[in-house]
């Protein structure tokens, strides 16, 4: 079984320069491989290509052989590093935090830290009968986030 990390070595080696980065890898005990990477503006299918050509010439199939298949992050699969996080800030979220809520958000900040999001939320204000909506900005760690991911209305 080929060591995920050696993928991610040389495909981290491939995309230096760039504005690409991985995500992810995982390999099954059949050694099929799956490298998930992302960019800062977009993936384009021969940038895929590419990637996975030159992974592929750098280990030998005759050793072992594998199947690799490099993909793009897709919209609305779970962030999973800082930079995925970064590249979203100003826009919606969608968070699921380990308590079971799940909060649609603005994104204004990421950093080791965690999460600073912006959402409205019915509050009792002073003087008022009825619960209002209020503007309400507040910082998650990411020990409290379950999953994140990007947010899309069709509306």
């Amino acid at each position: 079984m080929i060591e995920t990390q050696k993928i991610i070595a040389a495909a981290e080696r491939q995309l230096q320069g760039s504005e690409m980065f991985v995500v992810g890898c995982s390999c099954s005990p059949g050694n099929e491989i799956e490298l998930l990477i992302d960019s800062d503006t977009s993936v384009s299918i021969d940038a895929c290509v590419a990637l996975s050509r030159a992974i592929e010439a750098e280990f030998d199939r005759d050793a072992e052989d594998f199947s690799l298949t490099v993909a793009s992050a897709g919209i609305g699969s779970e962030l999973k590093c800082l930079r995925q996080y970064r590249k979203l800030v100003g826009h919606s979220v969608e968070v699921l935090l380990h308590s079971g809520i799940k909060i649609t958000a603005r994104l204004d900040a990421a950093d080791d830290a965690g999460l600073t999001l912006s959402y409205e939320e019915k509050q009792t204000v002073e003087g008022k009968k009825r619960k209002q909506l209020v503007r309400v900005t507040r910082t998650y760690s990411f020990d409290e986030i379950k999953s994140t991911k990007e947010y899309l209305d069709f509306k």
